[in-house]
């Protein structure tokens, strides 16, 4: 789930992650891996854009997304998660954390997603019943629901108003993606590491063949006049045959073209939100530094357009 631009490393750390990013992502579904993840897909930067960001956006939903969509999934985190599948077991990556149902909890309209620095012992991944001990827990959810941008509904737009947690080795992402990774294609709405207040970043991957991600130099880091970590802000992604728009506080932040995004047309994904610990997004950093926090979830949304 979630890994791209941000590292201001030296030059053998950046090829070491192009080199990883061509390979495969730790992206994999329920249905598992087709072939084991050398690393989820992590990006080196290759733009960067700014936003103003407002505190605690919350718009109208006929103002965030203006005539002529219709809301399509809606979660406000009110009740159960009945509407999601909850993921169980370690991840990919050399993320740190067992994912576990009690790391997620609902209450007053919220979901908090908790890493926790507690030994806990699981499943390696949800594909691998080997038991392994884990230093961290913390929590994934996917929708069972799938989204398409396909010929009946040509515009998909993902939308969640999120606070992103504090604290180094954090790593929060919103996204979506389908199984076997990377056919289906994957869209990194945002993806922010803790020590960094004030920036997150968009990706996308594709590969017509299981485990073969193609995509190259699709990150993009965004950065913020306003924390991200101290304000509510909303994350989105249009999704169309040739384009991925993303916008920010209903600012459009990022438009990305061109190479593969049109095969990702008629696919399936799911939306994926989770906390990881530490792992391959953040390069050379010090394990023993890691400072566990929440991330926040008001509601979330999908939206399509013709």
């Amino acid at each position: 789930m979630r890994y791209r631009i941000r590292f201001r490393k030296q030059p053998s750390l950046w090829t070491l992650l192009l080199i990883l990013a061509a390979s495969c992502s730790d992206r994999q579904g329920p249905t598992g891996p087709t072939t084991p993840p050398v690393s989820s897909a992590v990006a080196a930067p290759s733009a960067a854009a700014t936003a103003a960001g407002v505190c605690d956006f919350n718009p109208t939903e006929s103002a965030l997304t203006g005539p002529g969509w219709s809301r399509v999934f809606e979660e406000g985190f009110a009740g159960d998660l009945s509407q999601w599948t909850i993921w169980n077991g370690g991840a990919f990556n050399e993320e740190l954390q067992l994912y576990q149902s009690s790391n997620l909890q609902t209450a007053s309209g919220l979901l908090d997603i908790t890493a926790r620095k507690e030994t806990a012992t699981g499943a390696t991944t949800p594909f691998d019943a080997t038991p392994k001990t884990f230093s961290y827990t913390s929590g994934r959810i996917e929708s069972k629901t799938h989204f398409s941008a396909a010929s009946a509904t040509p515009k998909v737009r993902l939308s969640a108003r999120l606070k992103l947690p504090a604290g180094y080795g954090m790593w929060p992402a919103f996204w979506s993606y389908g199984d076997a990774w990377p056919t289906q294609g994957e869209i990194d709405v945002m993806e922010g590491r803790g020590q960094e207040p004030f920036q997150y970043q968009t990706s996308y991957w594709f590969g017509r063949r299981p485990g073969k991600n193609q995509v190259s130099n699709s990150a993009t880091v965004v950065s913020s006049a306003t924390s991200l970590m101290d304000c509510w802000h909303v994350y989105e992604v249009v999704w169309t045959k040739s384009t991925l728009t993303y916008l920010f506080d209903g600012q459009v932040v990022d438009t990305k073209s061109g190479d593969y995004i049109s095969g990702m047309y008629g696919k399936k994904q799911r939306i994926t939100l989770n906390l990881a610990v530490g792992g391959l997004f953040f390069g050379n950093y010090d394990p023993a530094a890691i400072q566990p926090g929440t991330l926040q979830v008001d509601w979330v949304k999908a939206f399509t357009s013709r």
